[in-house]
């Protein structure tokens, strides 16, 4: 199994879209300049060992070495061999709301971040548990099945937006029957819990209906309200207005408390409304705690071989090979020609 032990380091590649537009502001800024001076082909003559491709792949190359540089810091690993471990704990389903009502920004930073920060400290507080993940919105698909890998789990969790689903909506019962299909063995005994996180705004399916199904299975359904009974309007990301209506008016998304609480009714679990504070994560843990663990087995990979050597020395060679090449066309080498005839004299 390959890994990065310090995954987090892998943010730092989004700067290389920014030095490569840099770069492109550079080059034409200097373009220009050089057109001030008189005619292109003037220049190309008074100039005849400027090359333009030469800047080019000199730079590609530093840009190739610090992505290199990036996944070595990063860690990348890689495991060697695999063993079945058993452990007590339970099982764990969240299903995640990403509509775009979850834009909302009624608390903070808005309703989709706020989950994501409350399920991150959740994955902190597992220690033999195993965690899977189902995002929803007008359909339900699974993002991680069920493991007890924390790390991928939680760079699951931050890379969800609304944009992963296209079909918009709040199909909650599908969700709840998604997550029950993605447990593991149906005739496992392990403890085993639904965490549905919503505004609670359900417009597509019989959500109690799944619940209650996942009851007669012996999975609790714990349901964590999102947002406020009063409403916000959703942003649009990346501009300054709000959804609108068909006609015309601000969408404004209210917490749907009843429904939330008929749907954790339903599964035997309970209701709790996230804000601002960390009650909903200690309600959450304390209910989870509450129910009886069994043995788990699960795979996991021992002996991991750090492998940023090798990115290192691809780093090196990349450094090297642009040191080796000059901005400006080698006087020498254009005088020679390899393929030139010789002329016999006689």
């Amino acid at each position: 199994m390959f890994r990065f032990a310090n995954i987090e380091i892998l943010w730092l590649l989004l700067t290389i879209p920014a030095f490569v537009v840099a770069y492109i502001i550079c080059t034409r800024r200097k373009a220009r300049q050089l057109e001030a001076f008189g005619d292109s082909e003037l220049l190309e003559e008074l100039m005849p060992d400027a090359s333009k491709s030469r800047p080019v792949w000199k730079f590609a190359l530093v840009l190739l070495a610090w992505c290199m540089l990036i996944m070595a810091a990063a860690r990348p690993q890689l495991g060697q061999s695999e063993r079945a471990v058993k452990r007590q704990g339970i099982e764990v389903m969240v299903a995640l709301d990403i509509s775009n009502s979850m834009l909302a920004e009624d608390v903070a930073p808005n309703r989709l971040d706020r989950a994501k920060q409350m399920l991150s400290k959740m994955m902190d507080n597992m220690l033999d548990d195993k965690v899977g993940l189902v995002v929803f919105a007008g359909e339900a698909f699974t993002q991680l099945p069920i493991t007890c890998d924390y790390v991928s789990a939680k760079m699951f969790l931050n890379t969800i937006t609304p944009n992963l689903i296209q079909t918009q909506g709040t199909a909650i019962g599908s969700a709840v029957q998604t997550a029950i299909t993605s447990f593991g063995a149906q005739e496992s005994d392990a403890g085993r819990a639904i965490v549905l996180i919503t505004d609670g705004e359900n417009h597509e399916d019989d959500a109690i209906a799944a619940a209650k199904k996942a009851q007669e299975l012996g999975i609790r359904v714990f349901v964590i309200g999102i947002g406020k009974p009063e409403g916000s309007p959703i942003p649009k990301p990346g501009t300054n207005d709000y959804f609108k209506d068909r006609s015309g008016q601000v969408v404004v998304s209210r917490l749907n408390e009843e429904m939330c609480q008929q749907i954790a009714q339903a599964g035997s679990g309970v209701y709790v409304r996230c804000d601002n504070t960390n009650t909903a994560m200690r309600a959450l843990q304390q209910e989870l705690d509450r129910i009886a663990t069994s043995e788990l087995e699960s795979t996991v990979y021992a002996d991991y071989n750090e492998q940023y050597q090798s990115f290192v020395l691809i780093a090196l060679m990349l450094l090297v090979i642009e040191f080796f090449i000059l901005s400006r066309k080698n006087h020498r080498l254009t005088r020679m020609d390899l393929f030139k005839e010789k002329t016999e004299t006689r």
